[in-house]
């Protein structure tokens, strides 16, 4: 295999895994952009979003479904999802993979941060 996520789902590669499911692996980015930065990827190789057929509308709910379970667990009081597409997107790896960022503000400082 020459995609280094593939490589990753199959663990032929190591990565630092928060979640797993029967089609879903999520894992730390080791080029972290936020205090949490979390790569939610398919196990199928999906190019991107711009190679995403109708019959792929699962693993798209299935990865946003991921993030916010992961968010969720992780006590991120706030949270960006977001997908690159294409490299003049920053897409740097050529399988489908959403980022998961937060971290920015403790949970206990909610109220401080979100207040009007």
């Amino acid at each position: 295999m020459d995609c280094i996520f593939c490589n990753v789902a199959a663990k032929s590669l190591p990565a630092t895994i928060v979640y797993e499911d029967g089609e879903i692996l999520a894992f730390n980015d080791i080029h972290a952009k936020a205090p949490v930065h979390i790569l939610v990827i398919p196990k199928e190789h999906i190019r991107s979003i711009a190679h995403l057929e109708a019959d792929h509308a699962g693993e798209i709910a299935r990865i946003i479904y991921a993030a916010k379970r992961i968010a969720a667990a992780r006590g991120l009081a706030g949270y960006k999802l977001i997908f690159n597409v294409g490299r003049d997107s920053g897409q740097m790896v050529d399988h489908l993979h959403l980022h998961l960022l937060g971290g920015w503000a403790k949970p206990e400082d909610r109220e401080k941060t979100f207040s009007i």
